[in-house]
């Protein structure tokens, strides 16, 4: 029944958008009652919640299988890319506008770090010694994510993956790239290229 409900939500969200998530709207397209459906998720943070769970899950086992298979730092920008194109919704859920008064649990976060700990692995090695302001200023905050400490400039280097990738991703699913005719995939090949 869990899965239903989710399976509702995403619909829900593909028209209309988060904002507009409600269980109430979900319980009537079921052939049930709201109260009804408040016996499996107690709101609709809870649901929130469960999806953005999924959606981490999700791309935290596709990022860590690709790394299993030596995955190059190009070859990780494609396949979030191909995760995010499978379904747009679940990339913009977690990585677009936030969901207003919405906090995650702590939980979520864990699984968010699995996806860096990838990233950061791949995008690994290089001298320790801070060659940018960037990167000192990087050093001095004992790396990215805290639980997750890495050399200033492998940080550096998964910041700049994380951002060209993340960018590129979301002018494409906000189809700004649709009128001009680009190859996106090769556009982020070559976005990352140089951070391997």
């Amino acid at each position: 029944m869990r899965d239903e409900v989710k399976r509702h939500a995403w619909q829900q969200i593909a028209t209309n958008g988060v904002t507009a998530l409600s269980l109430n709207a979900i319980a009537k397209e079921m052939g049930m009652s709201g109260p009804a459906l408040y016996r499996y998720f107690a709101g609709r943070d809870e649901l929130i919640t469960e999806l953005i769970r999924d959606a981490y899950r999700s791309l935290a086992d596709t990022v860590r299988a690709a790394h299993a298979k030596g995955v190059t730092v190009a070859g990780l920008a494609s396949v979030i890319r191909r995760w995010a194109l499978a379904d747009p919704q679940r990339y913009l859920l977690i990585y677009g506008t936030p969901v207003p008064g919405y906090h995650a649990p702590d939980d979520i976060t864990a699984i968010s770090n699995e996806i860096l700990a990838v990233v950061l692995e791949v995008c690994g090695g290089g001298s320790p010694d801070p060659k940018t302001p960037f990167e000192a200023f990087l050093r001095m905050r004992n790396g990215w994510a805290g639980a997750l400490p890495a050399p200033s400039p492998t940080v550096h280097r998964a910041l700049s993956f994380w951002t060209r990738t993340q960018g590129v991703l979301s002018l494409e699913l906000a189809g700004h790239f649709a009128p001009m005719g680009i190859d996106v995939e090769l556009l982020l090949v070559e976005e990352v290229a140089d951070l391997g």
